[in-house]
């Protein structure tokens, strides 16, 4: 059974030794996963009655309302192709490049490593990476849709996904999915509690207007993922060495 101190204590361990490195392509993790990024929409409220006015004044003339059902359709398009691109880039570009950042993150302190290991995918079964991450995402969304919680346990529960690709990009959709259940189960809790481990450096991160994010907490982090995903491996493996050896010992009954 993992536990929370060792596998932060190893990932503190492998962070002194791969600093520089493990910063630079946790900087990659956070703008490929969006957790970098931020809203900068704002309004302003103080001449609402003013606006108001205006906007009385604008649909009593047939001609102006007419020019702003144009300019709200024009609008509308532009959002929709912006969505559009949007989208594509994050199936084609940055789910595959999201899976080069764990590969590194799960062979650093492991096996040699550098930066080209974020961009490995695109000459490793890159469509098949492409496609079992975008069921990963459709998947998580149509539970979502199942109030909020649903879809949180199914995020859990597909988390191993990435880690799996970045260890083999040539793994069926199939073994991808019921890897990552196996491995999950009776792990979701735990791995929920791990996350919640990380508010305290978090909340100092916001102090530090993300600095401390940037050069500790996120390094930090997505190396002790890495290691539970190790962790989560060994235990399916012991389970399915055991089962295998209960299995021989009732096909031999002398042994």
């Amino acid at each position: 059974m993992w536990s929370r101190a060792d596998l932060k204590s190893r990932a503190k361990e492998i962070l002194k030794v791969n600093y520089w490195k493990t910063v630079l392509i946790s900087l990659i993790f956070m703008f490929v996963s969006g957790s970098g990024s931020s809203s900068g929409a704002t309004s302003s409220t103080s001449n609402s009655s003013a606006d108001f006015s205006d906007l009385q004044d604008t649909l009593s003339s047939p001609g102006n309302l007419q020019a702003l059902l144009v300019g709200l359709s024009i609008a509308l398009v532009v959002v929709f192709i912006m969505w559009i691109i949007a989208s594509l880039l994050k199936v084609f570009v940055f789910n595959p490049l999201l899976v080069g950042c764990q590969r590194y993150f799960i062979r650093c302190g492991k096996q040699p490593t550098s930066l080209s290991d974020v961009a490995f995918v695109f000459s490793s079964s890159y469509l098949n990476v492409v496609k079992i991450m975008f069921f990963k995402d459709l998947f998580t969304a149509l539970w979502s849709l199942l109030l909020i919680i649903p879809g949180i346990i199914k995020d859990y529960e597909y988390r191993m996904i990435p880690y799996l690709l970045a260890e083999d990009p040539s793994i069926s959709k199939d073994d991808a999915f019921a890897s990552t259940k196996q491995m999950m189960d009776g792990d979701k809790w735990n791995t929920f509690v791990l996350d919640l481990s990380f508010i305290g450096w978090a909340f100092l991160g916001v102090l530090t207007c993300c600095i401390l994010n940037i050069f500790y907490v996120a390094p930090y982090q997505n190396l002790t993922n890495a290691q539970l995903f190790y962790a989560l491996k060994n235990k399916i493996s012991w389970q399915d060495s055991s089962q295998t050896s209960y299995q021989d010992q009732n096909q031999n009954p002398y042994l």
